[in-house]
């Protein structure tokens, strides 16, 4: 998988997917051979860094799905004598900041920043309020973990003062909204 393809799979797939794949029957639509088309008001590439940044009115397409934040950072993977890995397409990690929005079909996911690690296979998405809604389904909490190889997703609740919080959830009748 190419690493453009890389990037639109870790923040398209990982937030909207799995949350709600018994509650869909549609789950996220994501063509690899589909172009991806990222804009941005502003692209800076650190090439001493490794990363590129990408900041402004974020928007990242590919086929049906579309993610928007407000900024997005690319991290570029090192090889083992601590240079960039060979061709510019290796990605180590993602993140995303500034309200993120995600959707694919009826699947929406927002929170307030998110990051993918390449090599674990997991998008992280918090907020003040992550929220994720397939059609009339609605589930809220403050921290979505998803791994995107074996689909397992784990919604955590905000935490209140000392104690934890709790995840919300509202699923409609099979019948309203879908």
């Amino acid at each position: 998988m190419r690493g453009t393809d890389l990037l639109a799979f870790a923040l398209l797939i990982a937030a909207a997917g799995p949350a709600f794949a018994q509650t869909s029957s549609t789950g996220i639509k994501l063509d690899g051979d589909k172009p991806i088309q990222i804009e941005s008001d502003k692209l800076e590439v650190r090439e001493q860094e490794n990363k590129a940044i990408f900041t402004g009115n974020v928007s990242v397409v590919q086929g049906t799905t579309l993610m928007k934040a407000g900024v997005m950072t690319v991290f570029y993977a090192k090889d083992a004598g601590g240079e960039k890995a060979s061709g510019s397409q290796q990605i180590d990690r993602l993140e995303v900041s500034n309200k993120v929005y995600i959707k694919s079909e009826k699947q929406v996911a927002t929170g307030d920043e998110g990051t993918f690690d390449v090599k674990s296979n997991t998008f992280t998405l918090k907020g003040k309020e992550v929220v994720l809604t397939d059609g009339g389904n609605v589930a809220q909490g403050c921290s979505l973990i998803v791994n995107t190889v074996t689909g397992r997703s784990q919604l955590d609740g905000c935490r209140v003062k000392a104690g934890t919080g709790r995840v919300k959830v509202q699923l409609a009748p099979a019948n309203q909204g879908n």
